[in-house]
């Protein structure tokens, strides 16, 4: 585990506990657990964004990767998307059905660290402390508003740079040395699976960026292409079902597989455990 993490933990437990005084002291908590085979980390929102903040003031490195239903169905059939949520510093539990279905198991999750939720806080504190993000990914169109979107959303924001994702594999070289010469303090990347994942694997540690996260298609909501679930709907767990709502051919299937998927892996688990009991 990276040494950033414990040290931005306590920073975190120090920056909220005069807002929040039910917070539970976080180096009391477990960080990393199992769930069902996959990695998480019992973080809060707070103390995520802590982390990210402890990487890029001391130029470390940090990689967050966030975990959905979805991406956990994946991981069983994707050895390459195993490894790089394994190999990532901070396994973030975004959506629902991850978090009911871990307490379900007596893991102590605190909170949904919704992905696009921790993307625009830490873009909020970029603009508050100097930190110069890089965007990778989408359509030219798409990043570029997504960028001037960002700046309107967090005042005084300043980019490193911004890049589409579409670029072939002779052009990779230029994109890495281009995201180098930078000096983003943090990056990142609306690449689909595996691509990011090749990617980072490739060139992860080159690049010499703070704060790695991927965004998924975060940039489309942030350039309005693509809108976000209510909070209503986030908070009943139906944020899929407002996506499918959007985009039923491509999405539709997709959530109908693993969804069913999930919900047969969390029966057998509960069901291996009343037995033990």
């Amino acid at each position: 585990m990276n040494s950033l993490v414990p040290a931005a933990m306590e920073q975190a437990d120090r920056r909220v506990a005069d807002k929040d005084p039910a917070l539970p002291a976080a180096r009391d908590r477990a960080l990393r657990r199992d769930f069902l085979g996959a990695p998480i980390d019992c973080l809060t929102l707070a103390e995520t964004v802590a982390a990210a903040d402890a990487a890029m003031r001391n130029r470390g490195r940090l990689r967050q990767v966030s975990i959905n239903v979805a991406k956990f169905v994946a991981m069983r059939q994707n050895p390459e998307l195993d490894r790089d949520v394994r190999s990532s510093d901070l396994v973030s539990v975004d959506g629902m059905g991850i978090l009911w279905a871990a307490r379900l198991l007596a893991i102590e999750v605190p909170e949904r660290v919704a992905g696009i939720d921790l993307f625009d806080r830490v873009l909020g504190l970029c603009a508050a402390c100097g930190y110069r993000p890089f965007f990778l990914g989408a359509k030219p169109e798409i990043v570029a508003r997504a960028a001037t979107a960002a700046q309107r959303r967090h005042p005084g924001l300043v980019f490193a740079g911004t890049r589409n994702g579409y670029f072939n594999d002779n052009e990779e070289g230029g994109v890495v040395s281009a995201i180098k010469a930078s000096g983003a303090d943090c990056l990142f990347i609306g690449m689909p699976t595996p691509r990011k994942e090749r990617f980072l694997a490739r060139h992860g540690d080159e690049l010499e960026v703070p704060f790695i996260m991927g965004v998924g298609g975060s940039f489309d909501v942030l350039a309005g292409v693509v809108r976000r679930a209510p909070a209503l709907v986030q908070a009943v767990g139906l944020e899929w079902l407002f996506r499918t709502v959007q985009e039923p051919l491509r999405l539709g299937p997709r959530y109908l597989k693993t969804n069913a998927a999930f919900a047969g892996i969390v029966a057998r688990a509960l069901l291996a455990k009343s037995f033990r009991v």
